[in-house]
């Protein structure tokens, strides 16, 4: 063997556990400090509960609190999206459809929707509010997610 390669050692290095047990073994460090021993460790006490020394267990509950605070942001645009207090002037339609729906007293989508359930008839005797405005009207409310009644979808010449 060579000479003077090898660490110094300790025959009575003593080992101090977080919860307060020490013991004592043999290594080449003279005193040696843990946060988890067989005293505490859950695997030998058989209690519940979690070990995280290194803050993966906050990690993994921020992540998860992100997660479901992006959930709740999309499900409230997907909600806002398709309110029907929704302003007609907000679904950008010409300005003659948009005019006309206002002058009768229709102001927000949910009129509009109250409007197509009586049939497209009712939408089309509106002065000022033609075919091609009706088209328009319906392609907006499915662009912005809106379920359409029944009535609207027949076709009245």
């Amino acid at each position: 063997m060579r000479e003077n390669i090898h660490p110094t050692y300790y025959p009575n290095a003593k080992i101090i556990c977080a919860c307060g047990n020490t013991w004592v073994t043999g290594s080449t460090v003279e005193e040696i400090r843990t946060d988890i021993c067989s005293k505490c460790h859950p695997f030998y006490t058989g209690e519940q509960r979690i070990v995280d020394s290194e803050g993966q267990v906050d990690r993994f509950y921020k992540k998860l609190e992100a997660r479901r605070q992006y959930v709740e942001d999309q499900e409230a645009r997907i909600a806002s999206r398709t309110s029907p207090e929704r302003l007609v002037s907000e679904l950008e339609l010409s300005k003659r459809a948009t005019d006309a729906l206002i002058n009768a007293g229709i102001t927000n989508v949910g009129l509009v929707i109250e409007k197509l359930e009586q049939g497209e008839s009712a939408l089309l005797e509106i002065d000022g509010f033609g075919r091609k405005s009706l088209i328009d009207l319906k392609k907006r409310l499915r662009q912005y997610g809106y379920e359409l009644p029944e009535a609207a979808d027949t076709i009245v010449i």
